[in-house]
């Protein structure tokens, strides 16, 4: 493992699998995945957004856009309204009922995030988040 451990990207994407892992544990009571989550989050940040901006933002599947908001609506946390700049087209709207989900969902976010980077203190947890945030706005686009 030692020569895998060396591969920064490699760390990366453990690390983010760890992270799913432990956060879907938590989200499976309420049969939700990471996935609707970041949904949930990007629309809590808009106004509401087109399926196909959802799927460029997210970088998810168009196809899986669909059975997410889907799955969302279902549950009353989101839900598919007219755009107002075309009549055509449907834009996704958080809903009250996905705000409170959110709020409630915050704090085990914070004990995910608490438990994966339990060997930082508070400076190097801050320099971290700071180092993948700026690595995040170029990279992901």
């Amino acid at each position: 493992m030692r020569g895998l451990h060396a591969d920064t990207g490699y760390l990366l994407y453990r690390l983010g699998l760890r992270s799913g892992q432990l956060f879907n544990a938590f989200l499976q009571e309420s049969g939700l995945r990471l996935r609707h989550y970041a949904l949930l989050r990007f629309l809590a940040a808009s106004e509401g957004a087109l399926q196909r901006e959802l799927s460029t933002s997210l970088g998810y599947d168009p196809s899986a856009i669909v059975g997410l908001v889907d799955d969302l609506e279902r549950l009353g946390f989101a839900e598919r309204r007219p755009s107002p700049d075309d009549r055509r087209s449907r834009i996704v709207v958080l809903t009250e009922a996905g705000r409170v989900f959110l709020r409630d969902t915050d704090e085990a976010g914070s004990r995910v995030t608490g438990e994966l980077l339990r060997p930082l203190d508070a400076e190097e947890r801050d320099a971290l988040h700071t180092l993948l945030l700026r690595v995040a706005e170029n990279g992901l686009g």
